[in-house]
């Protein structure tokens, strides 16, 4: 008995040992989308990783946003959770979703990562309960650009654009409306970007602080919904039926600029012959709103730790992302724009960008540290598509309230309540 005993401390002592070699093999999985962006980002971060410890291995496997969500759901619901990577990007209007459904999958990373220097409005996409679950990564941070040579066709310049409120800013569309014919702005119809882009930058959101949806008593968006509507019927805002449209207009020059994400810029940058006439500043705010700013965001993405392996090694190869020379050697590959404050001293986001002809890079990274918080949830996607449906029936002439009214209920219903 004896015997029988020590033999099954002796295999309980090897399969421990087994696993903790499993747990710290050397080796970090890592899941993400996009080549040219998210990939390329991350080979860089494991080529300078690798002249600090070159005794790792790191794998980038390229797994597309909605089937890494995919995949999650499955690790959990199967308690299969050693299937997932170390490492997983996340997107972050569905980060929150993912943390509360799956809270076994994200590691706690609090008092784990020093998350100095990024933004508080970037940090609440991958905050819950107070908790950090994310690692901040691009920038969505959001940019008004304008077409400098319309707007002198019109007598305005750049500085005619900067901190301005909305109600400057149509009369100023109005003015270059009926001298040059165009629009300030497009965006693609059905679309409520710009809708959410004007909430945040006065700290509103679609949903309160306990969860619950916000669209009924929601002020902003009131005001939000009324300012954009007006825009539209004035010409100031013009809207086209797809994506492809709306990165036509800034192409061949029928509108005067955009206000949208800063990558955006990739768009706009496309274009050889119009590099020195595009200007950069930042969005107008709401007249009259307590807390309202100059500044938003939208999109972005987050990186994510996995639950149930030694995260040290993670953690430690993450700290990539709080690293000067990697933002400074992602940017030019692949037009990345960090959200770490630190990023900005990086020589080639303080260098003049060519195109532009200003350090338009670390102008964003400033900006991106004054962006409102904004609560996305677990049903952000749900309240998105419902307030959607109600602004193109208040464009057709619905009522405002009966509309967000509607919305509030059909994101409630699907919420359960």
């Amino acid at each position: 008995m004896k015997k029988l005993v020590s033999l099954l401390l002796a295999l309980c002592l090897l399969l421990t040992v087994a696993g903790a070699m499993a747990a710290e093999d050397g080796k970090i999985t890592i899941w993400t989308w996009d080549p040219n962006f998210n990939i390329k980002s991350m080979q860089i971060a494991k080529e300078l990783y690798a002249k600090i410890n070159p005794d790792v291995e790191i794998v980038i496997e390229e797994v597309l946003s909605e089937d890494i969500e995919t995949r999650v759901t499955t690790a959990a619901t199967s308690n299969t959770i050693d299937t997932l990577p170390d490492i997983m990007l996340c997107q972050d209007n569905s980060f929150q979703k993912m943390v509360m459904f799956y809270p076994e999958v994200y590691a706690n990373l609090t008092g784990k990562y020093d998350y100095e220097g990024f933004p508080a409005g970037k940090l609440a996409y991958s905050t819950v309960d107070g908790q950090n679950h994310g690692i901040p990564f691009d920038a969505g941070t959001v940019v008004a650009t304008y077409r400098t040579d319309i707007l002198e066709q019109a007598g305005y310049t750049i500085a005619d654009l900067t901190d301005i409120d909305w109600d400057r800013f149509i009369e100023i569309g109005k003015d270059v409306k009926a001298k040059t014919g165009l629009p300030m702005l497009t965006g693609q119809a059905g679309s409520i970007d710009m809708v959410l882009i004007m909430m945040q930058s006065c700290g509103a959101s679609m949903f309160n602080e306990d969860g619950s949806v916000n669209f009924v008593n929601n002020e902003a968006c009131k005001m939000v919904l009324e300012y954009y509507k007006t825009m539209c019927e004035l010409g100031v805002f013009a809207e086209v039926n797809s994506w492809d449209a709306y990165c036509g207009t800034l192409a061949n020059g029928s509108c005067v600029g955009t206000i949208n994400g800063c990558w955006i810029l990739g768009t706009v940058m496309a274009v050889p012959e119009y590099a020195g006439k595009w200007a950069l500043t930042n969005m107008p705010k709401l007249p009259g709103v307590e807390g309202a700013t100059h500044y938003s965001n939208n999109g972005g993405s987050s990186w994510a730790l996995v639950n149930g392996t030694d995260i040290d090694l993670a953690l430690d190869f993450m700290k990539m992302y709080r690293n000067v020379e990697f933002y400074n050697e992602i940017l030019p590959t692949t037009s990345a724009i960090g959200t770490w404050a630190g990023a900005k001293e990086a020589p080639n986001y303080a260098a003049d960008n060519e195109y532009y002809g200003a350090p338009i890079f670390a102008t964003i990274v400033e900006y991106t540290a004054h962006v409102p918080a904004n609560q996305t949830g677990a049903y952000y996607y749900d309240a998105r598509g419902a307030l959607g449906t109600a602004v193109t029936n208040y464009m057709l002439g619905g009522d405002l309230m009966s509309e967000l009214q509607a919305a509030e209920d059909e994101t409630n219903f699907n919420m359960g309540f």
